[in-house]
């Protein structure tokens, strides 16, 4: 449980560089106020954690033989596409996550696990492992 509330976490924080740095990827909170956008952007994250665990993880297995066509290169569309579809359920709640186009989706996912990374690797002597 402790781990799945770190990569939370974290997740949290590298959408929020990714929503910074990337000019077609940001986050519309519910409310104003600051406790809001922290909670908003949990969401998300939460989102996107599951897209990606559900889809990603029956898109990768059917698209193998992309990966091993373009050396892994397919990867990056993939996940650009599973931010766009992280984005798209989030607006039915009438918050959340906004990409403008599709390579805005993929540079935004490229940032956001670059950061994701370099979080989980601070961070990773602090979680124990069982």
């Amino acid at each position: 449980m402790a781990r799945f509330l770190i990569t939370l976490l974290i997740n949290a924080v590298a959408l929020w560089v990714a929503a910074s740095i990337v000019s077609g990827v940001h986050v519309v909170p519910y409310a104003a106020d600051t406790g809001a956008v922290v909670v908003t952007y949990l969401l998300v994250s939460l989102i996107f954690g599951l897209v990606n665990t559900v889809v990603g993880t029956v898109v990768r297995v059917v698209a193998f033989p992309l990966y091993i066509l373009t050396l892994g290169l397919f990867s990056l569309v993939v996940n650009g596409a599973l931010l766009i579809l992280a984005a798209w359920v989030s607006g039915f709640l009438g918050f959340g996550l906004v990409v403008d186009g599709f390579w805005e989706g993929v540079l935004g996912a490229i940032v956001l696990g670059i950061v994701a990374w370099l979080l989980g690797l601070l961070v990773r002597p602090v979680t124990p492992r069982r």
